[in-house]
């Protein structure tokens, strides 16, 4: 399979937590890296067709106002398809984002072709003894330099792909893997903390 480090790092803020209950899209942001370098960027806001609570304006800055006048979900999902292509796929707690991006991909009857594999599963196993695996609170204990603002997609992302390349050169320096795989760093996710050494003894 192909390298962990040619990817589409991604991330979605949206109406609340489960499409599976009406829930919508309102922003997705993407960094595209390639060999271990970031070549392209996606971010846009996208009208749900109907307001947003009061928390989520809070949570993400996001506002009614701003959302009225941006492109409908599935006019923004029809281009973020193309800017994904066949890539595999990362996010933080990758089964949120994964369930948005399927459904929202869905209602304009597109499918998506990668593989998605989750930094945060793979951050716990890594970083054990990080005193939490939140995005922001990862960043903070590995001293990602950071200077923006969180739960907003573009940046959420752009940081998502700062850990998930940290991560990587962690594999590569610990255990001596200098060309990690996307299905060993799947694989990873789903090891058990105290086998992560045989997992890439095992390579």
């Amino acid at each position: 399979m192909s390298k962990a480090d040619t990817v589409i790092v991604l991330d979605f803020e949206t109406t609340g937590l489960s499409p599976d209950i009406g829930d919508r899209a309102i922003e997705i942001g993407a960094v595209r890296i390639e060999n271990g370098r970031v070549t392209d960027r996606f971010q846009e806001l996208m009208n749900p067709g109907r307001p947003i609570s009061g928390f989520i304006e809070d949570y993400t800055g996001i506002t009614n106002r701003m959302l009225q006048s941006a492109r409908p979900c599935g006019e923004v999902m029809r281009r973020f398809s193309d800017f994904i292509g066949d890539y595999n796929l990362v996010a933080h707690n990758a089964s949120f984002d994964q369930r948005f991006l399927d459904s929202e991909l869905a209602m304009i009857s597109e499918e998506r072709c990668g593989q998605f594999a989750c930094s945060m599963l793979a951050a716990r196993r890594l970083y054990q003894e990080a005193p939490n695996h939140r995005l922001s609170g990862l960043v903070e204990y590995i001293n990602i330099p950071a200077d923006g603002v969180f739960h907003r997609a573009l940046y959420d992302s752009e940081m998502t792909a700062k850990l998930w390349m940290a991560m990587l050169d962690r594999i590569g320096d610990r255990y001596e893997v200098p060309d990690v795989s996307f299905s060993m760093m799947k694989k990873l996710t789903k090891t058990p903390k105290r086998s992560i050494g045989q997992l890439f003894e095992q390579r």
